[in-house]
This record gives C-alpha cells, structure tokens and sequence, in this order.
C-alpha cells in the first residue's frame, strides 16, 4: 500500500470509529476543551516570563529580569519552605496510605462490604474544596466543633485548630488523606486484580499465610505501579494544593501555609503582575520535570522499572 492509501484507509478507519463511538468521543471534548484552555494555551504563551506583559500595546523583552526578582524576593525563600514542607507531607507520609487501603479491601471476601466500603471511601473526592473547607472548619471549631468536644470529654484543653501554626499543617494533611486516599486507591485495586490467581493458589498449597502471601506475591507485583505513581507524584512536588490552602486557611497561619501557588496568584493576578507571576510558575514546572526525569532514572538502576 501506498502512503495516500494508508492515509486514506487510516482516516477511514477513524471516522469510522467516530461514528460508532460518537457519544463518547462527545463525553471527552469537555475535558480536551479544558486541558486545551488551561494547559496547552498557557504553555505555548510561557514566553510572557521573559517579558514586561503589557494587555494592551506591545511588549518588551526583559530576559531574566522576573525570575532574578523571584529569587531575590524576601518571601520566596519563606514560600518554598512551606511549599516543601507541606508537599513533602502529602507525597511521603501519604504515599503508602492507598497502598494500605487497597491490600485492605483485597482481602475483603463479602463483595456487598468491599462495595460499601469503597463508595465511602470514593465519596470525598467528588466534594470540592469549597465544601471540604466548611466540614473541616465546622467539625474542628473551638466552640461546636466535634474535635473540641471529644477533647473535653477526655479533659483536655479547647484547641483552635485553624488559627494554631503549630496544627494548620496536620490538618491539611488529614484533610487531603481523608479526600484523596479512596480515589488514588483505584489504581492499586486495579493492579491487584491483575496478579494471576495461580500464584495464590500455589502459596496455599505451600501453607503460606496472608502477611506471606502479601509479601512474597502481592507487595512485588505492585511495585512497577507503585514507582509510576510515585515518579508521576514527584513531578507535582511543588502543587502543594492550592484550592486547599486558598479555603481552608486564613491570616493568622499564613505565615507557615503560603505556598508557592498561592503567592504566585496573589501576585499575579491580585497584584496583576503576569510575567512575573508566569515566570515563578515556569520555575515550578521546570523543577517538576526535573524531577520527573531524575526519579525516573534512579528508579530504573534500583528496580528496573520506570515511566518506560
């Protein structure tokens, strides 16, 4: 076949496809849209970081001159700090809680409880922030929150959770856990449902155990998706979670909670300073590269496994 017939025969096999396949194809255009709109288009006008951005009139190439002002600004160096603090808590503290949950509900034999069990725990991460932020800050609230009161009962002292430096942090993490730890369970559950059922056959013959069987069968053959979640993770470092932070913490803990996301939208678009707000984001997205690409060959000399 030639080059025009094989185009020909392709674009026929793929209106084809279209067509049989209309109503999902017309589900998926929302988010192509989306992704378009708000990823694609920002990155193709990342050049307004080595600009003074003008909306109107032109606009005059500077080079450098925003990401010098990124570094050298006083807050910068505060803002990566609670960037990496909190990151660090919500990628390594709760890598292994899916992990967990899922070897969990694997050994759940009633399909009725294992079903139940995961639309509880799915639930929350279909709620926005917006409405994650007034449970959190209703349920831990000094004066009616239910923390509070268990906290009473056991003869301790009220805490303000949401205006306690020491604490805003934890909650954040819990929060994200309590929202997320369900939904990043599916992959796990999905690998799992891949391990041939003869292994576990074998095992039981051998008279192995649940923790044996766990350990010598199930935990190794998760590990090519264990370090492709964690890489993919790795590459989001620096997404500490705005939504969250931007609704669930206020002026008296901003000071441990900024974070690089929401300084960038303060600057950017309150203060309405673009090339410079663009050039802290292309800096957040050239160390997750970075990031991506390092892991990924550290992973690939300690396990063999990697993104490819």
């Amino acid at each position: 076949m030639n080059k025009a017939g094989f185009v020909t025969a392709s674009g026929t096999r793929l209106g084809k496809e279209i067509r049989l396949s209309g109503a999902l194809y017309l589900m998926l255009l929302p988010a192509l849209v989306y992704f378009i709109v708000f990823h694609i288009i920002p990155i193709l006008n990342m050049t307004i970081a080595f600009q003074d951005f003008r909306i109107m009139g032109k606009s005059r190439w500077v080079g450098l001159k925003h990401f010098q002002t990124l570094f050298s600004s006083p807050a910068f160096f505060d803002v990566m700090r609670n960037t990496l603090i909190i990151s660090s808590m919500k990628i390594f503290l709760f890598f292994p809680i899916p992990i967990i949950f899922a070897l969990l509900v694997n050994e759940l034999r009633s399909v009725v409880i294992r079903k139940f069990v995961q639309a509880v725990a799915y639930l929350p991460h279909f709620l926005s922030w917006v409405i994650i932020a007034g449970v959190w800050i209703g349920f831990l609230s000094p004066k009616t929150g239910g923390a509070n009161r268990i906290r009473v009962l056991l003869g301790l002292p009220v805490i303000d959770y949401m205006t306690s430096k020491e604490h805003i942090r934890w909650v954040l993490f819990i929060s994200e856990t309590w929202r997320s730890f369900g939904w990043d369970s599916i992959i796990y559950l999905a690998a799992l449902m891949r391990i041939s059922p003869s292994l576990y056959e074998s095992a039981d013959m051998d008279g192995a155990g649940i923790l044996a069987k766990m350990r010598f069968i199930t935990l190794p053959e998760l590990v090519p998706t264990m370090v492709t979640v964690f890489i993919l993770n790795l590459g989001f470092f620096l997404n500490a979670g705005f939504d969250q932070v931007f609704n669930m913490t206020n002026d008296s803990v901003i000071s441990v909670v900024d974070i690089l996301d929401t300084f960038v939208y303060r600057i950017g678009l309150v203060n309405m300073q673009y090339s410079f707000s663009t050039a802290a984001s292309l800096f957040k997205g050239v160390i997750g590269l970075v990031l991506i690409l390092s892991t990924h060959s550290a992973a690939k000399r300690v396990t063999g496994k990697g993104l490819w």
